[in-house]
C-alpha cells in the first residue's frame, strides 16, 4: 500500500480529476433528465436544467450509499487498487464521455467508469483481480435497465390511456403538463442518487488504497459525498444540448403524457437499482422508457435506426473505455 506522504499530491490530483468526471457526468447525462420535459415544451431549457440540478443534489438526503459501496469495494479485489489504476479508470471514462458528447450519442457515463476500472485493473493484475459478482450485476443491468424502462414506460402509457379514455385531448395535455414536473423531478432525483454515488465510490476506492480511510469504514468522508453531489448538479446546470435533441425528438416525438410515462418508468427503475446498490445507466434506462412509450402508439413511431445506433454505443462503451484506461494506466507508471 502506498504511503500517505508519497501519495499526497497524487491523491489531491486524482480527487480533482474524479470531481471533474462527476461534473462531466452531469452535463453529459443532463439530457436524460431534461430532454423529455424540454421537448414537450413543459419547461424552457434554462428552467429545466436548474430544476434537474436541484433534484440531483436533493438526492443526497434520500438514498443510502449502496451504489458507492459497490463501486468502492465490490468490483476490485482488496489491495489491487492504487493511484495508477484510479488514474487509468478516470482517463478512460472521461475520454469516452468526451467522444460521445461531441457526437451527440447518449452513451453511459456509468459504464464508461466501470469499463475504465476494469481496463486499468486488468492492465495491472489481470481479470482475476476483479470481483465477479460486482461485475456481473453491473453488466446484467446493461440489458435489464433499458428493458425494465421499456416495460414500465409502455405499461404506464397503456394505463394512462385507459384512465383518460373519456377525457378530451386538450384536458389530458393540460393535466400532464403539470404532472410531468413531478415525473421529471423524480427522474432527476434517481439520476443524482445513482450517478453521483459512482464517483463517490471511486474516490472511496482511492482513499482506501492510499491509507486516508479504512476499508472497514461504513461510509466515505462527508466532504467526498457533498463534493460529488454538488459536482453532478453543477454539470447538469451546464447542460448537454447535443444529446437533448437525440433523446427528446430523434427517437420518437413526445407529448406531455408520453414524457410523464417515460420519466415515471425510468424513475422507478433507477430507484430500484439504487436501492439494490447496482450502478445502472441512467441513459440506458430513459432511452428504453422513451422507446417503450413510442412503441405503444405504433412501431413506426420509433426511429429504430437512431435507437439502433444508440445501442451500438452501449455495446462499445465498456471495451472502448477499458482500452483507453489500460493505456492510461501504463502511461501513468511513467509519470508518477
Amino acid at each position: 500500500m502506498e504511503t500517505v506522504q508519497t501519495a499526497l499530491w497524487v491523491v489531491v490530483m486524482l480527487v480533482i480529476l474524479a470531481v471533474a468526471f462527476d461534473f462531466m457526468n452531469g452535463f453529459h447525462d443532463a439530457a436524460n433528465s431534461i430532454a423529455t420535459v424540454v421537448s414537450t415544451g413543459v419547461l424552457k431549457p434554462g428552467q429545466a436544467v436548474l430544476f434537474a440540478a436541484v433534484f440531483n443534489f436533493v438526492a443526497i438526503f434520500v438514498f443510502h450509499l449502496s451504489v458507492a459501496a459497490t463501486v468502492g469495494k465490490g468490483i476490485v479485489q482488496p489491495g489491487i487498487v492504487d493511484t495508477h489504476v484510479v488514474f487509468g479508470a478516470l482517463i478512460g471514462a472521461i475520454s469516452w464521455n468526451l467522444v460521445t458528447w461531441y457526437y451527440g450519442i447518449p452513451s453511459s457515463s456509468s459504464h464508461a467508469l466501470i469499463g475504465g476500472i476494469v481496463g486499468a485493473v486488468m492492465a495491472k493484475s489481470g481479470a482475476g483481480a476483479l470481483i465477479g459478482g460486482g461485475i456481473l450485476k453491473t453488466v446484467a443491468f446493461i440489458f435489464v435497465s433499458p428493458l425494465l424502462g421499456f416495460l414500465l414506460g409502455s405499461l404506464m402509457m397503456v394505463l394512462v390511456a385507459w384512465v383518460c379514455r373519456r377525457a378530451t385531448p386538450s384536458r389530458v395535455d393540460r393535466w400532464f403538463r403539470r404532472l410531468q414536473l413531478v415525473s421529471a423531478g423524480a427522474y432527476s432525483l434517481g439520476h443524482g442518487g445513482n450517478d453521483a454515488q459512482k464517483t463517490i465510490g471511486i474516490i472511496w476506492m482511492l482513499l482506501i488504497a492510499t491509507g486516508y480511510t479504512s476499508a472497514s469504514d461504513s461510509a466515505p468522508p462527508t466532504w467526498a459525498i457533498v463534493s460529488c453531489y454538488v459536482a453532478i448538479a453543477a454539470g447538469t446546470m451546464f447542460g448537454g444540448w447535443r444529446i437533448v435533441k437525440t433523446m427528446g425528438q430523434k427517437i420518437t416525438k413526445l407529448k406531455p403524457v408520453g414524457g410523464f410515462c417515460a420519466e415515471t418508468g425510468g424513475a422507478i427503475t433507477l430507484f430500484l437499482a439504487t436501492g439494490l446498490g447496482i450502478p445502472v445507466s441512467t441513459t440506458h434506462t430513459i432511452t428504453g422508457a422513451i422507446v417503450g412509450v413510442g412503441s405503444t402508439q405504433r412501431a413506426s413511431a420509433v426511429r429504430w435506426g437512431v435507437a439502433g445506433n444508440i445501442v451500438w454505443a452501449w455495446v462499445f462503451t465498456i471495451p472502448a473505455s477499458a482500452f483507453v484506461a489500460a493505456i492510461a494506466y501504463w502511461v501513468s507508471l511513467q509519470l508518477f
